[in-house]
């Protein structure tokens, strides 16, 4: 097996570190010493701390996002207005298969999703551009014809809500296993139940003010 070269070995490094640690609690002195490589390699292949925090994002969203766009397109090429369950399944469905319970890069996955959802740096949170805007939109705009009753603040709520509530799932699943290893029937349960709850909660009425 080839070993992995010098960027790539930072991006495995950081990945962890970042994941553990967060993105201030994360030096780029500690990236380079877990990577085996010289301080000034993150500079030479990234540029900075904060497009290294990017190009590790973009490495695990990316095949979400690829998932959730085919996903989306295989639906509206059925119908204009897909029911809600089969948009959260969309949505939320790539996140089970590129984040698998009792798999430990699956944890790590699952905790960078997390910290980039509540790491109070912006540097974890500002890194997306078009394309992860352009997945994000597109379902805003699926879920907004089918459920036109939410404000554009309430929609964006709920959506978020399902990649937090996943995500967390994916790790707890890891962090606290059933006896013995997570079978493929428990991880379809926790998907089936996923589907089922979040479902339920982006079709609730909305939030009276």
């Amino acid at each position: 097996m080839a070993t992995p070269d010098t960027r790539t070995q930072i991006l495995d490094a950081a990945e962890r570190l970042f994941a553990e640690h967060g993105y201030r609690g994360t030096s780029v002195r500690a990236i380079t010493a877990l990577a085996g490589a010289n301080l000034a390699a993150v500079g030479y292949h990234f540029g900075s701390k904060a497009e290294l925090m990017a190009a590790v994002a973009r490495r695990v969203i990316e095949p979400i996002n690829a998932a959730q766009c085919a996903g989306l397109d295989a639906l509206l090429a059925r119908t204009p207005d897909p029911p809600v369950s089969a948009l959260v399944e969309a949505f939320a469905g790539p996140l089970f298969d590129e984040v698998p319970a009792g798999d430990e890069g699956g944890a790590r996955r699952a905790r960078l999703i997390v910290m980039i959802l509540s790491d109070p740096a912006g540097e974890a949170r500002t890194w997306t551009g078009p394309a992860e805007d352009f997945v994000r939109e597109r379902y805003f705009a699926a879920f907004a014809r089918v459920l036109p009753g939410l404000s554009p603040q309430e929609l964006r709520f709920r959506m978020r809500g399902i990649l937090a509530v996943t995500a967390v799932d994916r790790l707890e699943a890891h962090q606290q296993p059933s006896p013995g290893c997570v079978s493929p029937v428990a991880g379809e349960a926790a998907r089936r139940w996923a589907i089922t709850f979040l479902t339920a909660a982006m079709s609730a009425p909305p939030t009276r003010t």
